[in-house]
């Protein structure tokens, strides 16, 4: 099986290009990728349908834009986090911000929405839904291992297990967060993932300090709560 890359930086898109991807983006997380029509960003827009298509040819062709787009801009968010110099457990707490603040605005990841409607895409979009995943996991997972050993995090097992656990838990708690209308139940479920790999030791607490007071995430609370 031919392993899922993360796509390249490309050229920016132009002014009208750019509008396109941004009205589309927003209705893609809003309502899913299947929810709205090229008349939808025309209407928008106030341009015509023929103007979409002279961007993006087929939807299929603004499906995989979008995804590229956002991607690259996921990692662009994860590399700032990883030269932050905070220690791994608040670069963890960094990562579960960023699901945080786009629930906040009223949405949902945009790969994790992809990924409810992933059998009805064209193949080069669930390649591209995959190759976010992938880099976001290979990601965590260097984060973990730092944290292992430098003793803010802990976990069983490996670390790309972890990662995997992580991932597919944030992404579940923001979808079961849209029926209840609000960020709580996110946060609720979001802070019980990192205090399940803090060390002991508090260091929730170191970590927030080496942070300098920046928000790194909703706030941790001070003890665990075991089922």
């Amino acid at each position: 099986m031919t392993r899922s890359r993360a796509p390249q930086a490309a050229a920016a898109p132009s002014e009208t290009a750019g509008q396109i991807l941004d009205v589309a983006e927003r209705l893609a997380q809003t309502r899913g990728f299947n929810g709205f029509s090229y008349a939808d960003i025309a209407a928008e827009l106030g341009v015509t349908k023929a103007s979409l298509h002279y961007h993006f040819p087929g939807k299929a062709d603004l499906g995989r834009a979008l995804i590229d787009r956002y991607t690259l801009g996921f990692a662009a968010a994860l590399e700032r986090i990883e030269h932050s110099g905070v220690p791994a457990f608040a670069q963890l707490q960094r990562y579960v911000a960023i699901y945080g603040d786009v629930l906040k605005a009223g949405r949902i990841c945009l790969c994790g929405m992809l990924a409810a409607e992933y059998t009805t895409l064209p193949v080069p979009m669930q390649d591209a839904i995959r190759a976010f995943f992938d880099a976001n996991e290979r990601w965590l997972s260097r984060v973990l291992e730092a944290g292992r050993q430098d003793g803010s995090v802990t976990f069983d097992g490996t670390a790309a297990e972890a990662a995997r656990a992580i991932t597919s838990a944030l992404e579940g708690a923001m979808l079961l967060a849209r029926p209840y209308g609000g960020p709580a139940r996110f946060e609720s479920a979001a802070q019980r993932v990192l205090r399940e790999y803090a060390a002991a030791g508090g260091s929730e607490r170191r970590a927030t300090s080496a942070a300098g007071g920046r928000r790194a995430g909703p706030k941790p609370r001070a003890a665990a709560q075991r089922r």
